[in-house]
């Protein structure tokens, strides 16, 4: 497992660990508390699928980086949308950045073993 790889798997977790925070951080509204939720269950699913990425399951990549895309697509309503803190959407920005940037890692290893540079 590369270095890339290996730090892509570390950003999905620590991203997947915030969306288990999002209940406890939401107030309700900013993000809904339905969408703190369903972030929760993404990111459960994402750290298990992480775990399994690590122990060297390849199959585990590719949902991993679905469910990490589905994450960062539910906080885009956040630009979109009237009243949104400063800070919320500072998250939401951070948080797609983070997503794009774990996804990125975790593929540059698969473009480096097929002879791609």
């Amino acid at each position: 497992m590369s270095r890339t790889f290996r730090a892509g798997l570390i950003l999905f977790g620590l991203l997947s660990v915030g969306d288990l925070a999002g209940p406890l951080l939401t107030d309700g509204e900013h993000p809904p508390m339905s969408i703190a939720l369903i972030g929760a269950v993404l990111g459960l699913i994402s750290l298990v699928l992480v775990v399994l990425a690590w122990r060297g399951e390849r199959r585990a990549v590719v949902p991993l980086i679905v469910l990490r895309v589905l994450s960062a697509a539910s906080a885009l309503p956040a630009f979109f949308v009237g009243d949104v803190p400063a800070a919320a959407l500072v998250a939401a920005g951070v948080t797609v950045a983070l997503a794009v940037g774990g996804t990125v890692l975790v593929l540059l290893p698969a473009r480096e073993f097929a002879g791609v540079r």
